[in-house]
């Protein structure tokens, strides 16, 4: 039987996550559908066309927003460093909250850092650690989860439990509000923390025919108080979530 396994995809609200399904075949292209609530004050909901490109080699792989370099593989055990770019950013002029339009942008920046992969009967634990590499944040961004995938010849559904800690750099860039900032917009100055934000994820795969698979994959994130209660944040709660098809090579 064809194993199947999933890997996460850091993206939006991942900010950490998107999380993107992925199969054991080498190669593969397809198209993807991505929506995710916003945390930002006078915000919509997002919603994006994602190409699917997925390479997995001995030494190197590529998923669709994230490279990798393997220095440890075998079936237990997988060691890379890894870029990705997260697009997470703020833009004043998308908002239709007045205070929030005089912020100060916020960018999506390139994450780089290492992944550890540890896979056995009872499940796999699953980490990455990153930071930004283009001075916006200068913030850092950990992520551990427990998953357990349920196989067939045909599907496999793969449920995860995580948290994934935000630096204070991290959180202060964007979610915190500067003294200047507060002088122009009327908002209260705010400096968080760095913070643990649980989350519950779900990833679910069906081979329809020969070579094509459609996929869902989401994250349900619970926000840390040092998020959620910055001026600039109207929510308790953010969520990805992507579905689409793949053709393997």
């Amino acid at each position: 039987m064809k194993t199947y396994y999933f890997k996460a995809l850091p993206l939006v609200a991942v900010v950490a996550m998107s999380c993107q399904s992925v199969h054991a075949s080498t190669f593969s292209l397809g198209a993807a559908a991505l929506g995710s609530t916003n945390l930002y004050k006078g915000y919509g909901n997002n919603f994006y066309p994602i190409p699917v490109v997925d390479y997995d080699g001995d030494n190197f792989y590529f998923h669709s927003l994230v490279a990798g370099y393997y220095l440890w593989k075998d079936q237990q055990n997988q060691l890379s460093l890894i870029a990705g770019y997260n697009p997470f950013g703020f833009r004043p002029k998308d908002t239709d909250d007045e205070q929030l339009k005089r912020l100060d942008k916020r960018r999506g920046t390139l994450m780089a850092g290492v992944a550890y992969n540890h896979n056995a009967e009872w499940g796999t634990i699953r980490t990455t650690f990153t930071g930004d590499t283009l001075d916006y944040s200068n913030g850092l961004v950990g992520d551990v989860a427990y998953l357990y995938a349920f196989k067939a010849d045909k599907w496999a559904v793969v449920p995860g439990v995580g948290v994934m800690w935000n630096s204070a750099n991290q959180n202060k860039y964007y979610y915190g509000v500067s003294g200047n900032e507060s002088r122009r917009s009327g908002l209260q100055s705010y400096k968080p923390g760095d913070s643990f934000n649980p989350y519950f994820e779900l990833s679910a795969k069906y081979s329809f025919a020969p070579q094509w698979q459609a996929f869902f994959t989401g994250r349900y994130i619970r926000l840390a108080d040092e998020v959620k209660d910055s001026p600039m944040v109207d929510k308790s709660y953010t969520g990805v979530v992507m579905t689409g098809i793949t053709y393997s090579f």
